[in-house]
């Protein structure tokens, strides 16, 4: 394996500690899980669940340190676009009526247990 390589490995590895770390987080914290990685064609959410009637979509991401910024900062207005209409689709698809909020996890750390931020309203869907 590259060097390349054996880095995205640890990259998705970490990702994926990540968010199993946010879905107990989120758990712990009285939500109600519906999906994790939600595929639908090109479309994905990482965590959709259920707290307080409302429909929460969240995205999470996990960086080793901030060196390079913070993990946030990642979920930019393309990114947005992207889950809002993932989003769509997600409701669309399981006649979804509820109001819908969209949060943001931080996963800051190279193992568990991470520095954890949750961002609720982290973002409102753009007017496109």
């Amino acid at each position: 394996m590259s060097q390349k390589e054996e880095n995205m490995a640890l990259h998705n590895e970490l990702g994926k500690k990540g968010e199993e770390e946010a879905v107990r987080y989120l758990i712990q914290k009285g939500y109600s899980i519906l999906h994790r990685n939600w595929r639908s064609g090109k479309k994905e959410l990482d965590i959709v669940a259920i707290y307080d009637n409302t429909l929460v979509v969240i995205e999470v991401k996990t960086r080793r340190d901030v060196l390079y910024g913070n993990p946030e900062d990642a979920v930019n207005g393309q990114k947005i676009r992207k889950i809002v209409s993932s989003t769509d689709a997600y409701i669309r698809r399981y006649a979804i009526d509820l109001p819908v909020r969209f949060d943001i996890i931080t996963m800051t750390g190279t193992d568990i247990p991470f520095q954890i931020e949750h961002i609720e309203e982290a973002f409102y869907p753009p007017i496109w």
